[in-house]
């Protein structure tokens, strides 16, 4: 996918082919050439030219599914349900927003044909089915293996000179995008012969410029293109752009939530979400587990095939040891995956304002909803849920029963629990609250603990 866009078309065909067959030989200033400013068209240099003026299909794979052509503007997708024209490659970004509204993989994109597709050499065909769309897909060569070279661009206008066998110029044509020039070579017989009027400027990938003074330095410069940069040649829309160094920093800056993780197809979101992880620039890498417990590990990024990848090692985390691949950074949000089966999605902690365990923030927040104790030491108490709402406590069985009551204050950050007869009466007293969140407390009187989370449903 090339990182910034073509220059616009400059002329018609019309008024190319117009200038072709104007220039006659009597008009035209006497270039004098050598075996290094002339090509043939079938030669080496002129087939690569003709790779990187071909039309790159691969910006909207995330309709089409292929880099070997494009869908003509406009056309029109149904996304998750959804109805949305696309008129230009910034619309594109709105089916991705739609993909990521939900982290869940179940994502439904249908054309609506009939479509038009543009082949790489800028011929097109009117598509009618789905069907139709796969026959020409699966023809497509993918993963940047294909001819169309991407990391390089051709800096408009540029002037061929035309000559006949015994080297005489017959006519001069100028070309103002990659369109036309496509369309040039493909009106040469394979032995004509050609030359430039040099210098010709190229622009690489990274906005980097390079001219050219004559063929050989021509071909060498995008011989040296061809590998230099990511063609993005795939079907992995949530490939963003974005480089090792910029996540080493973004991994850094702040704590990380564990809020999905899924191996070998099974979902263990509910074992490991809120988890805590916090990044060094050392390499090291600790998580906080709900109950504040402290694991340590390694991380290393490092970059594979123009992929970024991720790996952690933990002694205990079986399930977060793994090399990931990052495919994704999209605002909050950082999606890792190591195949169909593995998948871990953080979100990060910054910009969120620490919550002041104070008794106010305590007390406003336990009055909001019931509570269901998630976790205790040794006691199983998952099916009861509490009701702090009014400085009352009561103590609810999962069909609706209440099991205890009494009520609670707070004092600072400890939290008192009184006048409780039957479920609960073993915890009247004085708790300390040593871990709180608009969502979860952790509480504890010696050495034994409560946690307990917020239920709104």
């Amino acid at each position: 996918m090339k990182k910034y866009f073509k220059s616009a078309m400059f002329a018609s065909l019309l008024v190319v082919a117009l200038s072709f067959t104007s220039c006659e030989k009597e008009y035209d200033p006497i270039i004098e050439t050598s075996d290094e400013e002339t090509m043939t068209a079938n030669s080496a240099a002129a087939s690569l030219m003709t790779n990187v003026v071909s039309n790159d299909g691969s910006y909207d794979n995330i309709v089409d599914g292929s880099s070997c052509f494009d869908i003509r503007f406009p056309y029109n997708v149904s996304v998750n349900g959804l109805d949305v024209t696309i008129n230009s490659k910034d619309d594109l970004r709105l089916i991705e927003e739609i993909f990521d509204a939900l982290d869940e993989d179940n994502d439904i994109l249908d054309i609506i044909f009939p479509v038009t597709i543009t082949l790489a050499d800028y011929s097109e065909i009117t598509i009618e089915n789905l069907a139709q769309l796969r026959e020409h897909a699966e023809k497509c060569i993918e993963g940047g293996g294909d001819d169309d070279i991407e990391c390089i661009d051709v800096i408009y206008p540029v002037t061929f000179f035309t000559y006949d066998r015994e080297a005489q110029q017959t006519g001069s044509v100028e070309v103002g995008s990659d369109k036309e020039m496509r369309r040039f070579f493909a009106g040469l017989d394979m032995e004509d012969i050609i030359s430039l009027q040099f210098p010709v400027m190229f622009e690489m990938y990274d906005g980097t410029k390079v001219t050219v003074n004559n063929i050989e330095e021509l071909r060498a410069a995008i011989e040296r293109a061809k590998e230099a940069c990511d063609e993005d040649d795939d079907d992995d829309y949530n490939d963003d752009d974005f480089t090792k160094e910029r996540l080493d920093n973004l991994l850094a800056e702040c704590p990380w939530l564990v809020k999905e993780v899924k191996r070998e197809n099974q979902n263990s979101s509910d074992q490991y979400e809120n988890y805590l992880m916090t990044f060094s620039e050392d390499g090291s890498v600790i998580v906080k587990d709900r109950e504040g417990n402290m694991l340590q590990g390694e991380w290393m990024t490092r970059v594979s095939d123009y992929r970024v990848l991720l790996k952690l090692e933990f002694e205990f985390l079986v399930d977060f040891s793994l090399e990931w691949f990052v495919y994704d950074i999209d605002g909050d949000r950082i999606k890792l995956y190591a195949g169909d089966g593995d998948k871990i999605i953080l979100k990060t902690t910054c910009g969120e304002e620490p919550e002041v365990c104070d008794a106010a923030f305590i007390e406003e927040t336990l009055s909001t909803c019931r509570w269901i104790v998630a976790n205790t030491d040794g006691l199983n108490l998952n099916d009861l849920q509490i009701d702090f709402s009014n400085s009352n406590l009561h103590v609810y069985s999962p069909n609706g029963e209440i099991q205890d009551e009494g009520n609670w204050s707070i004092d600072g950050e400890v939290l008192v629990f009184n006048d409780l007869s039957m479920t609960l009466a073993n915890y009247i007293g004085e708790w300390t609250v040593i871990e709180c969140r608009v969502d979860r407390f952790k509480i504890k009187r010696g050495d034994e603990y409560l946690i307990i989370e917020k239920d709104c449903d």
